[in-house]
């Protein structure tokens, strides 16, 4: 019998593009959609969205489908903040036709890209799993419920969904708004940069290709004894503090970065990522430095081939 085929929605976004990329590379069997029909990196997505029920059912019955990787969904608060109903329909309405799938299908392996987002503004550190979830906007709201249909679908069918609650990604194809990547464009363009807010307000980054790790080691081990684990970089640094990580990356870079917390997040204590270490094997490899490094190096290739 061959082997069955790991199904990666969002397969075009940050994650799910990264996530596919490593699964094929090892030589695991990947179908991949997202809700346009594209290429990225010389690789097929098909177009199916996560709110089409019927598309996903017809992906299934014409492959073995054994594992699930569900990332597709609105990627962050920053995207179409005007449209809560749209946030919504996909991204509940999406985790309900992917747990839906997996009942379907039996025997599947659902492995779903939450956020540290979900969580609204923590109690004090460390902020474990078992911490309750106020999210303040609808995009954590969406996550926090998308979260807890998996749960029901594992509760009451059986379904074996684990959701990861990722920070903030930054990293080589991030699109949505990065302060990371605004400093690294900025000095690439011998620009100044001039941040209004964040001196002293926190925020846990995470490089992409640990976020990526992460995913795989939840699809790939066996019984995990919690429904839901924190992925971070293992750091906790204010924006004034990851400012000064470019600048000893780049000297010359000129960056200003005012007091006061940023407008379009909330502050978060240090999360715990102990339980992930623990049962996924998981432990960061990026240092910051090495992260913004490696980002720069790759907007530096992009920058010299246009």
């Amino acid at each position: 019998m061959s082997e069955r085929h790991v199904l990666v929605t969002g397969a075009a976004g940050l994650i799910g593009n990264a996530v596919r990329t490593k699964l094929e590379d090892r030589g695991t069997r990947v179908i991949a959609v997202d809700r346009v029909a594209t290429e990225v990196d010389g690789r097929e997505v098909r177009e199916c969205d996560v709110t089409d029920i019927h598309g996903l059912h017809a992906i299934a019955r014409a492959h073995d489908i054994g594992k699930i990787v569900h990332c597709g969904a609105f990627s962050g608060p920053m995207v179409s903040p005007d449209h809560p109903i749209q946030m919504v329909q996909v991204n509940i309405g999406g985790a309900a036709n992917i747990g839906e799938l997996a009942r379907i299908i039996g025997g599947v392996r659902v492995v779903f890209a939450s956020t540290a987002t979900a969580y609204g503004v923590t109690p004090p550190a460390p902020v474990s799993e078992d911490t309750v979830m106020v999210p303040d906007t609808m995009y954590g709201a969406s996550k926090a419920a998308a979260e807890h249909v998996m749960n029901a679908y594992k509760l009451q069918f059986g379904v074996d969904t684990v959701n990861l609650r990722i920070g903030w990604v930054y990293g080589p194809r991030r699109s949505t708004a990065c302060l990371i990547r605004q400093m690294l464009v900025d000095v690439m363009a011998g620009r100044a940069t001039h941040i209004p807010y964040g001196r002293d307000f926190p925020r846990q980054y995470l490089h992409i290709d640990d976020a990526c790790d992460a995913m795989i080691a939840a699809l790939d081990r066996e019984a995990l004894p919690q429904q839901a684990y924190n992925i971070t970089g293992g750091s906790w640094l204010t924006l004034a503090e990851v400012a000064e990580t470019v600048k000893r990356v780049i000297p010359e870079a000129r960056i200003e970065v005012v007091p006061g917390d940023d407008p379009g997040d909330m502050r978060q204590e240090r999360f715990d990522i102990s339980a992930a270490k623990r049962d996924l094997g998981y432990c960061p490899r990026m240092t910051l430095e090495q992260g913004i490094r490696n980002y720069l190096d790759w907007l530096r290739l992009q920058e010299g081939t246009k």
